[in-house]
């Protein structure tokens, strides 16, 4: 192997054109309240993005209620979705792991089933909701873990998470971006008066949650908040969103190419972070591909190459890529180090030195630098 130097510069091509993307929420008061879809829409707007959504969201309907439900149903028939929210009844994830599995999971599959029956480009997206804000008191005495608040939201986690994964579908992690902000600032009430609905600011933060997990692009910065909240909290909520999701897309199981590589003289290797994909094709820029989920690749020459990693989800309809932009320098150090020693003496295989070279014969060529080289000289 050539002895190089690879100069790398990181410079992912980040999605910055415009999206439309064509949503169909399902859920009930949860989503409703408030208008949630809406307040997405008007985020995306400010963005010079559109959201297209339709709902299908009566109250206190459970994923049960809406594999019977004709109208849930149709809406998913509707058309090709981009995504479909899938949210449940507030209380029911946070049950107890094996009411959990026999109540909620088999019907949350019924749903993702009927999604990818229509169309398997669409991508289902759980709705993470948040934990009551003392827990759930109706239920906690025969399941106490869900008799605070964070017990609650625990339990909510690990259920949406599971479905996400055991369904190959992404998460909208709107109840952990709630319990950052209450880490933040506890005084800013998410909740409306009945400590289990959402206030404007709850909903305003669930929807800059979903903003970033449909649109993987951050909702810092954008001009529309509601009229009930300041500039300073819409911008406190607006970041708060944009951490929870973007900076951690692979632990909610969203749709993303990513990945990272070290250097090693002339040669690289790659690990892929990518997250809810179903294949991969790697492009090293200089005529060369890979299927390997962590390949290693050495360059011949130097030059700029670009890396493009691209993933595929939902039956190869679905792809992200990421490119990263680097130059390899092939090193000459050898080289130069070996045409700048100074020959030290000449000697034959019995030590004699000044003895003149014939050829076919060996002779020792010893440096200033400690080396030693044979020669034979052939004619």
């Amino acid at each position: 192997m050539k002895k190089g130097i690879l100069i790398c510069t990181f410079l992912p091509l980040l999605m910055i054109a415009q999206q439309r993307k064509e949503v169909l929420f399902i859920g009930n008061s949860y989503t409703y309240v408030n208008n949630l879809p809406d307040l997405v829409k008007q985020i995306a707007l400010s963005f010079g993005d559109s959201l297209i959504y339709d709902s299908s969201t009566p109250g206190g309907a459970t994923f049960n209620t809406h594999t019977n439900n004709t109208q849930t149903l149709a809406k998913i028939n509707q058309q090709q979705w981009d995504y479909v929210v899938l949210q449940a009844q507030s209380q029911e994830p946070s049950f107890s792991p094996g009411q959990v599995a026999n109540d909620t999971y088999p019907y949350a599959e019924i749903l993702v089933d009927s999604i990818h029956a229509n169309s398997s480009c669409t991508e289902p997206l759980f709705f993470m909701t948040w934990g009551r804000k003392y827990g759930d008191q109706q239920n906690c005495q025969v399941y106490p873990p869900i008799c605070t608040y964070l017990g609650m939201q625990q339990r909510l986690r690990e259920s949406y998470l599971e479905m996400a994964f055991n369904d190959s579908a992404s998460c909208a992690p709107v109840g952990m971006a709630w319990k950052s902000s209450i880490a933040i600032d506890s005084t800013l009430n998410l909740y409306s008066p009945d400590n289990s609905h959402p206030s404007i600011y709850g909903s305003y933060l669930a929807a800059c949650t979903f903003y970033a997990s449909i649109f993987k692009k951050s909702p810092v910065g954008s001009s529309f908040w509601p009229a009930a909240i300041d500039s300073n909290t819409a911008y406190s909520l607006q970041q708060i969103g944009n951490s929870t999701v973007l900076d951690s897309l692979a632990v909610w199981n969203i749709f993303n190419a990513d990945f990272s590589f070290m250097q090693t003289n002339d040669s690289i290797n790659c690990t892929n972070l990518s997250s809810n994909y179903k294949s991969i094709i790697w492009d090293f820029g200089d005529g060369n591909i890979s299927y390997d989920d962590n390949p290693t690749h050495i360059y011949a020459s130097s030059g700029i190459y670009v890396i493009s990693m691209i993933v595929f989800s939902n039956g190869g309809c679905i792809s992200d890529t990421l490119s990263v932009n680097i130059t390899v320098n092939i090193s000459t150090e050898i080289d130069e180090a070996i045409r700048k020693r100074k020959l030290v003496e000449v000697i034959d295989v019995l030590g004699r030195k000044g003895i003149t070279q014939k050829s076919n014969v060996s002779f020792f060529y010893r440096y200033d630098d400690g080396t030693v080289e044979k020669r034979i000289i052939i004619e």
